[in-house]
C-alpha cells in the first residue's frame, strides 16, 4: 500500500505531539505537517496535497475544525478529513451536506493512543469512507420505528463493523465467519436499508453509515 500523507491540526502542543507519534508508528502513514491553528494550516501550500487531515474540532484561529475541513476540501477535493473531539457528538458529521459527506470521519481524543484504530480511521477516510470511533458508536441507539431499529441483530452488528471502518476480511475475522458470508450479509443489509448500489458515484458503505447516523440518537445528548 502506498504511504498516506497526513497533516495534523491541534492547538494543544502536548496532544499534537502525542498524535504525531501515534500516526508515525505506522510505516504506511507519514506526517507531512503539524499545525497549531486553523490560520497556520490554511497559510500552507501543499504539493503534493495530503491524503488526510486530522483536525481538532475546537481550534484557535478563525475557524473550528469542521469549517477548516470544508475549506481544505475546497482546495483539495480528494482530501479525507478526520475530526477529533473530546465529546461523543455525531451532529458534527450529520450537519454536513450529504453530497460532501464521503471521506469525513470522527475520532475521539481518548482513542488516539490506539495506533491500530488511528491507522484504520485514516486509511478508511483516505478511501472516501466514513469511519466512526467505537466510543461514539457505543453511545448511539436506534430511533424508534427507524429502518435501523428493524434490522436483525446480526445485520445491525455488521452495520456497526462497517461504521468502524473494517474491510470485509476484517469483519469476517472479528465475527468468526467467512468473507463470502460477510459479502452476502452486506448485500442483505443494503436491501433492508434501501441503499442504492447501482450508482457508481455513490459508495454504499458511506450511504449505510450516514443512514446509521441519521437514524440513531446519542445517549450522551439526552
Amino acid at each position: 500500500m502506498e504511504t498516506l500523507r497526513v497533516i495534523l491540526v491541534e492547538d494543544e502542543d502536548l496532544f499534537r505531539g502525542m498524535l504525531a507519534d501515534s500516526v508515525a508508528k505506522d510505516p504506511a502513514l507519514e506526517v507531512t505537517g503539524a499545525y497549531g491553528s486553523s490560520d497556520e494550516a490554511l497559510s500552507q501550500t501543499f504539493s503534493p496535497p495530503p491524503d488526510v487531515a486530522v483536525l481538532d474540532i475546537v481550534l484557535e484561529g478563525g475557524m473550528n475544525g469542521v469549517d477548516l475541513g470544508i475549506a481544505l476540501r475546497k482546495r483539495y477535493p480528494s482530501m479525507g478529513i478526520v475530526l477529533l473531539s473530546n465529546h461523543r457528538n455525531p451532529s458534527f458529521l450529520t450537519a454536513l451536506d450529504p453530497s460532501n459527506a464521503a471521506g469525513w470521519s470522527y475520532l475521539c481524543k481518548r482513542t488516539v493512543r490506539d495506533a491500530e484504530t488511528v491507522r484504520r480511521t485514516i486509511q478508511g477516510t483516505a478511501m472516501g469512507l466514513v469511519v466512526l470511533d467505537s466510543e461514539l458508536l457505543a453511545a448511539l441507539r436506534p430511533r424508534v420505528n427507524s429502518r435501523i431499529s428493524r434490522l436483525p441483530p446480526r445485520r445491525y452488528e455488521l452495520l456497526q463493523e462497517i461504521a468502524l471502518g473494517y474491510t470485509n476480511a476484517g469483519i469476517a475475522t472479528r465475527l468468526g465467519i467467512s468473507v463470502k458470508t460477510v459479502e452476502n450479509q452486506i448485500n442483505l443489509l443494503y436491501r433492508d436499508l434501501n441503499i442504492d448500489t447501482s450508482d457508481p458515484t455513490l459508495q454504499p458503505r458511506v450511504q449505510a453509515v450516514r443512514l446509521f447516523l441519521d437514524e440513531t440518537r446519542s445517549t450522551d445528548l439526552n
